[in-house]
């Protein structure tokens, strides 16, 4: 019987959908463990084949667990919001939903192709109203919440109110914005309903509140840090402009210490831990206030150098800083709101990155120092962010490199008040010297010592006190976008009032465009039933507003990092519409034994779970505050790009010409134009050329030996200038019959689209299996690293395949051979020490050394000629987990009735292991003349005495008395004649 993978696999895949084998139990009596991908974005362009590597991986550990005995959770789903469906919404006409249905659709397909044990019936999409239900529900109960830093979490903003009505503010000691004023409790109940409103949402973990927002004008929308990537938007590569925007934040830096702290109850990778505490960014210091000369106003800065306090020279604000306005002088201004304007046109990751150029505007305002009461001149400069600290510095030129090259460029005078002391920037840098500041109370003072002694002196005179500060901001959580999930806020004047979660969800409503209105509103602004009815509790049309009983609703959605910040959780209970999850279940499963996924989501994705996790934790919904307890980052499969060189010639007649270069046949543009320029169609015209360029061409037009499909170059209509180009092969001849040939440059890039060297998982799922792919995926290399794609080595992995396939038939593809033969010690020695290989591979996620072990085993076993059931069918176990298809198959074969998924794990044996007999190399005066096989247990004279009476050693010693008999037991004997 031949190994018919495809029938063998379209079978398997179809029986484990139809009886649902991979559904997990809520109430097993089973240990759980629960293993997770990363929320895949359902892309139009689907899967290429570097896309599954953590699936395989994971899924490999998810099978191994069954076959443990565990109850194994193993969810898939789609954070299927997000801004590539709305741009191509924007573009086409078609509904978000319509292209979001296609791509899942598409994923499910090729999911399912490639055999993943998933419990499908747990699948949630964060765009269904079923789950983002939920998403709004979490969203209210943020901003019914407050963070008790006295308890150190988050409560029920009831709890404040009563405060708030017993005593006022005066004792609260809350995460809450810096410019709360205080009241009593008189002054609490003297406020009007909206006057309280607005206190409380200075405490509310999610809260409305101005603020600096990278708004994308070509997206019309705000983007996060890390939807940008170098000054432009990740998606679309549009530029990105700094703007003031009311927005929804929420408060991710009331929990900054204990995100840094708990960051010792994961099982994470370092590097990506070390992200989040960079990220985080705490530091130990003093926040200093610098009064303006001649103004009310006053400056707040954070430094962690307190005691460089006398080396001030100026101070430097962001551009944006609020105070800008106010102190710049009437003849400054102009100066000022020009580099303001050129200013924002720079992402926040721009700035900090360039360290090189400098640039800043003198305000034309002063500050007085603390201590010498001197005026400092007040610049801004675009190396300052207003989101980092106070958005403002007090400069010392001779402790920072930047405010060195400031002061430099501006030719602002640096005091001489270090005389005789060293100011050189590595004299800052080492803490153990003593300060630099040469004052009178500085003078000597260790660092500690001194920074302690400043912060004293700033308290005394009421403008200092000591502060960790971190790098972390409160998230900005409102996107100016169509396709996102719905606030449930509507507003009475102008005050945000959430929607009871008894009425939830809040639907996305239709809308004709998906721009912004031509008002400048978001997308929602174009909908014409988008009020809230507080008698009906339901969405109503916008002509019935008449701010008593119906009321606008938000027209801001939700981040894309909303639905993917709670996922986890849902899946425990996916289908439950009275709950966020049941206790039981979340109880039942706790939290992710082992997530899979890339590090690109270390100060994203993680970080926002981690917050709304510590959340939900606080108010009692999990019981972890951690929501994975280990996390394995997969490297990345990488293409090797195709690439067609080539340069353009351009004709005085208004014509022009590609000539495309084989890559290795050349060696520079002249040769090729001198070559060239005496062919037809252009002998002798006169024309300029340009430098050699290049092109990436599609993969699938290039062989395994890099020669170009020319024609089917030429006529792809990504590359119509090459219709009627020349192509100059490897000798230098011009090719005229597609037979000639082209060779490309080669160079090993990410795989992607937009670079042309995606490989299709369809494709080699039909010409080699699935089976092949997942084995292939893992013998590739290491998980955690980065390794190149090429299809030429899947052969390997499939003809193994079709060996083991010949092993349980005979040696050959005919009737199935498995006996009920007793296994020899061979076969019992080769099958357990696979097993225990095989084991601690699994457990230590190297699933490459596993492929290798299996091809070893298959070997050494087809050369036993064995075809024992004993051995073979925990051969199918050991495999299951990589190839679970072919191992389905022989299962069923070996007369199981029942999926091998559940099957235990062949156990390891070491006694299989242990030699019986040990061959010994006999010696005559350090020569060996024969070998001989012993017992492995015999003691050192029953060894001396089995060579002695041996007939080789009578023939070797001729009748003569040996003179010494060297044994070392296990290893030689040699017989000193």
């Amino acid at each position: 019987m031949t190994y018919d993978f495809r029938k063998i696999e379209e079978k398997w895949q179809k029986f484990w959908a139809e009886n649902q084998t991979f559904k997990a139990e809520n109430d097993s009596q089973k240990e759980k463990f629960y293993v997770l991908d990363m929320f895949p974005y359902p892309s139009g362009a689907g899967l290429h084949v570097g896309h599954p590597l953590g699936y395989i991986a994971s899924d490999i550990y998810a099978r191994y667990k069954r076959h443990k005995g565990f109850n194994v959770l193993h969810p898939m789903g789609y954070d299927s919001f997000g801004l590539p469906a709305e741009q191509y919404a924007i573009q086409t006409g078609q509904h978000p939903a319509i292209t979001t249905e296609a791509n899942i659709n598409r994923y499910r397909e090729q999911l399912d192709k490639i055999g993943f044990s998933f419990d499908w019936s747990r699948e949630v999409r964060t765009s269904d109203p079923n789950y983002y239900k939920w998403t709004q529900w979490i969203f209210i109960q943020l901003f019914n919440s407050w963070y008790n830093k006295d308890n150190d979490k988050a409560e029920d903003i009831s709890s404040l109110i009563a405060i708030f009505e017993k005593e006022g503010n005066q004792s609260v000691n809350a995460v809450c914005d810096e410019d709360v004023a205080i009241f009593s409790a008189a002054d609490w109940k003297a406020f009007t309903t909206k006057e309280q409103q607005e206190v409380l949402l200075q405490y509310r973990l999610t809260f409305l509140a101005e603020t600096e927002v990278n708004w994308c004008p070509a997206l019309g929308t705000v983007l996060a840090n890390d939807e940008i990537v170098n000054g432009v938007s990740e998606r679309g590569g549009h530029p990105v402009i700094r703007k003031k925007m009311t927005q929804w934040s929420m408060r991710i830096s009331a929990y900054a210490q204990r995100l840094l702290d708990d960051l010792t109850m994961v099982d994470w990778p370092q590097p990506l831990k070390d992200s989040q505490t960079n990220w985080i960014g705490r530091s130990e210091g003093a926040e200093v206030t610098f009064r303006v000369k001649g103004r009310e106003e006053n400056i707040d800065v954070f430094t962690t150098r307190p005691d460089t306090i006398f080396g001030v020279s100026f101070m430097t604000l962001a551009p944006e800083h609020e105070l800008v306005a106010k102190i710049t002088t009437s003849e400054q201004r102009e100066e000022v709101e020009a580099y303001i304007a050129a200013t924002a046109k720079r992402s926040e990751r721009d700035r900090m990155a360039d360290v090189k150029t400098i640039t800043g505007a003198f305000t034309g305002a002063y500050a007085e120092h603390p201590f010498s009461k001197k005026a400092i001149p007040i610049w801004i400069g675009d190396y300052v962010l207003a989101g980092y600290g106070t958005g403002a510095v007090m400069s010392v030129p001779c402790g920072d490199q930047r405010d060195y090259d400031f002061a430099k460029h501006f030719n602002i005078p640096i005091p001489n008040i270090f005389e005789g002391v060293d100011i050189s920037v590595e004299a800052f840098a080492d803490k153990e010297k003593t300060s630099i500041a040469n004052s009178d109370f500085l003078n000597g003072l260790p660092y500690k010592k001194a920074v302690k002694r400043v912060i004293f002196e700033l308290e005394k005179l009421g403008q200092g006190i000591g502060k960790i500060n971190y790098r972390l901001r409160d998230a900005v959580f409102s996107r100016q976008r169509y396709w996102g999930e719905p606030f449930p806020v509507y507003y009475v004047d102008g005050m945000p009032h959430m929607i009871s979660p008894e009425h939830l969800p809040i639907v996305l409503p239709e809308v004709e465009k998906y721009l912004p209105t031509e008002t400048g509103e978001p997308p929602l602004g174009n909908a014409t039933v988008w009020a809230w009815d507080v008698k009906k509790s339901e969405v109503v049309s916008n002509q019935l507003i008449d701010n008593e009983t119906v009321f606008p609703l938000e027209l801001n959605t939700m981040p894309g990092w909303a639905g993917s910040s709670y996922y986890f959780n849902r899946y425990m209970d996916p289908n439950n519409n009275q709950e966020v999850f049941s206790q039981d279940a979340i109880n039942y499963w706790q939290d992710v034994d082992l997530y899979i996924g890339g590090s690109e989501h270390a100060t994203g994705h993680l970080l926002y779970s981690r917050f709304w996790q510590k959340f939900l934790f606080d108010k009692g919904f999990v019981p972890k505050p951690e929501f994975a307890k280990k996390l394995i980052n997969q490297g990345m499969i990488t293409g090797t790009s195709a690439f067609v060189y080539f340069v353009v010639a351009r004709f005085a007649k208004d014509k022009q010409f590609y000539i495309a270069v084989s890559k290795s046949g050349w060696g520079s543009v002249d040769e090729v134009i001198k070559k060239w320029r005496n062919t037809p169609p252009v002998k002798d015209e006169a024309f300029r050329y340009s430098v050699l360029n290049r092109i990436h061409s599609p993969v699938e037009y290039v062989n395994s030996s890099d020669e170009l499909d020319i024609e089917s170059f030429r006529h792809d209509p990504m590359y119509s200038e090459f219709r009627d180009a020349v192509f100059i092969g490897e000798k230098g001849e011009v090719i005229k019959e597609n037979n000639d040939i082209y060779i490309v440059g080669r160079e090993v890039e990410k795989m992607s689209k937009s670079k042309y060297n995606v490989v299709n998982p369809d494709s080699i799922c039909q010409e080699y299996g699935a089976d092949s792919l997942r084995l292939y995926e893992m013998f590739l290399g290491p998980l955690e690293q980065s390794k190149p794609w090429n299809t030429a080595g899947i052969t390997g992995v499939h003809s193994f395949l079709k060996k083991m396939w010949r092993l349980f038939h005979g040696g050959n593809e005919g009737a199935f051979t498995v006996t009920d033969a007793e296994p020899t010690a061979d076969n019992l020695k080769t099958l357990h020490k696979t097993i225990k290989k095989v084991e601690e591979d699994i457990e230590n996620f190297s699933f490459n050394t596993s492929v290798a072990t299996f091809m070893i085993c298959v070997n050494e076993l087809a050369a036993q000629k064995c075809n024992s059931k004993k051995i073979l069918e925990p051969l199918a176990l050991l495999v299951s987990p990589y190839a679970p298809h072919i191992a389905e198959e022989l299962w069923n074969k070996l007369g199981h009735t029942t999926s091998i998924a559940t099957a235990p794990f062949p156990k390891f044996e070491g006694k299989y292991l242990v030699e019986s007999s040990k061959e010994y190399p006999i010696s005559f005066n350090g020569k060996v003349r024969f070998k001989l096989e012993l017992p492995a247990d015999l003691s050192k004279e029953e060894i001396e005495a089995a060579v002695m009476i041996h007939d080789k050693t009578q023939e070797q010693l001729q009748g003569r008395a040996p003179k010494k008999v060297i044994v070392v037991p296990g290893k030689i004997v040699n017989i000193v004649g």
